[in-house]
């Protein structure tokens, strides 16, 4: 049977995040599923904090397997000025996650690895925005 792990990865990152010291220590906001918006679209949160983004599950196609990556992309939001800040987060959230043991709630996290950091700013010209791009290999077996 396919098992996509999406759901139960996005749990074990969130509460990685939601403990670890170094990422609340820079994001009193808080790390988001869903971003709490106005009513005109635009957040309805302090500054900083993370979000949960796009997530891909590749299955490992084979007999009798039930294994995978599970590409997750994680946001990070700031409006102090320049990037520094939300670099230190990109970083905070990177310690917290990169090769670090996470426990799932069903199945296996066999290694959850960054694989790209990119650090924009957002055309309203006041939000640093760092984009981090992680890859997980889970096995349901």
């Amino acid at each position: 049977m396919l098992t996509d792990p999406g759901l139960d990865l996005q749990g074990a990152i969130v509460a990685a995040l939601k403990l670890d010291a170094g990422v609340k220590a820079l994001v009193q906001a808080g790390v988001y599923d869903i971003v709490p918006r106005a009513a005109d679209g635009t957040p309805n949160v302090d500054f900083p904090y993370v979000a949960v983004g796009d997530t891909q599950f590749l299955p490992e196609l084979g007999e009798a397997t039930d294994a995978g990556e599970t590409v997750i992309t994680l946001h990070c939001w700031s409006r102090a000025v320049g990037f520094p800040e939300v670099r230190k987060i990109a970083r905070a959230v990177t310690a917290a996650l990169h090769d670090m043991p996470l426990v799932m709630a069903t199945g296996e996290l066999q290694s959850l690895l960054l694989k790209s950091t990119r650090v924009l700013r957002d055309p309203d010209g006041l939000t640093s925005h760092a984009v981090l791009t992680f890859s997980a290999l889970t096995d349901a077996n």
